[in-house]
């Protein structure tokens, strides 16, 4: 006998649905390092994915599961194509900025990566592996950088923001199979050259949903969640995905917390927006038991060790 329950399959849009509708005031916080830093809602970054799977649809022609590749660190732009890239259809691809330059240009080609979405201020990296990179067509620059260094390259560069602006901010998402890849890592090269291990949409699906579980990380309202793990390394640990699951983290800024907000940054980031703030930073900040410890050296009493384990 079958069930009568409605089944539905387990995508990552449905993450970014959620989060955008449900929690749409809810704000993506990156610390840019200088004056304050960068807020978006929810809402704001459910519509600039949109935006984004459009024109790497549209203008720079990717179809099916082909892999999109992402040199980039813990931003709102890498979040919007987290949620992006899967959704649409096609493979995010984080690409670990930490790895030997001989070890990243075989991971581009063999992964087939024709698109590359990198960081502005990491194209001194990127530049020099573009001639070794045939597969690589397009590269989409976000943020500030030196864009001479990608002078008489072969790709097509664009600008992230020129790419996205004026493009429609709702996107038919498609109904795929859950178990259809929406992610990909690669290993580093300690035993022989890098493999590539590809996550399904259905198992970020789950891992999202039980990382918020009492029984894990216990994540309230009022709780500050802020991912350590950069977001090229075992896809953050799945936090980014996490976290628009849910209306929290709360950061209180300057003393207010009116809506729930989610920082992205390493522990010294949380210097600028108030330690009192920091009531709870615990193995939920970056996947390992360390990150409490740090905090209480980096703060002090403004980490509440009750909340460690």
């Amino acid at each position: 006998m079958q069930s009568t329950m409605q089944d539905v399959p387990l995508l990552v849009s449905r993450i970014l649905t959620h989060g955008a509708t449900i929690h749409g005031k809810a704000e993506v916080i990156t610390w840019t390092g200088a004056g304050e830093p960068h807020r978006r809602s929810y809402a704001e970054t459910g519509a600039r994915a949109a935006q984004l799977a459009h024109a790497l649809r549209d203008e720079l022609g990717v179809r099916g599961d082909e892999r999109v590749g992402t040199l980039m660190w813990n931003n709102s732009a890498h979040l919007e194509a987290y949620l992006a890239i899967p959704s649409m259809g096609a493979v995010l691809h984080t690409l670990n900025l930490r790895l030997p330059v001989e070890q990243l240009i075989w991971i581009v080609n063999h992964a087939a990566d024709r698109v590359v979405l990198v960081n502005g201020s990491l194209l001194p990296l990127l530049a020099p592996l573009l001639p070794h990179l045939p597969g690589v067509e397009h590269v989409v620059v976000a943020g500030e950088g030196d864009r001479s260094l990608l002078a008489g390259v072969r790709p097509r560069v664009h600008e992230y923001e020129e790419l996205i602006a004026g493009r429609p901010e709702r996107y038919d998402w498609p109904e795929l199979d859950e178990l259809q890849a929406a992610a990909l890592c690669y290993t580093s090269g300690t035993t022989g050259d890098p493999k590539g291990v590809a996550y399904s949409h259905r198992s970020l699906y789950l891992h999202s949903m039980q990382v918020n579980n009492a029984e894990a990380f216990a994540l309230g309202g009022k709780d500050i969640a802020m991912p350590v793990v950069p977001m090229f390394h075992v896809s953050g640990s799945k936090g980014a995905l996490r976290e628009r699951s849910r209306s929290e983290p709360h950061l209180p800024v300057k003393g207010a917390a009116p809506v729930p907000r989610k920082v992205p940054g390493p522990p010294h980031v949380l210097g600028p927006f108030g330690a009192p703030a920091v009531r709870l930073l615990r193995e939920a900040a970056s996947g390992y038991a360390g990150s409490a410890a740090i905090g209480r050296r980096q703060f002090g009493p403004s980490v509440d060790p009750s909340h460690t384990r």
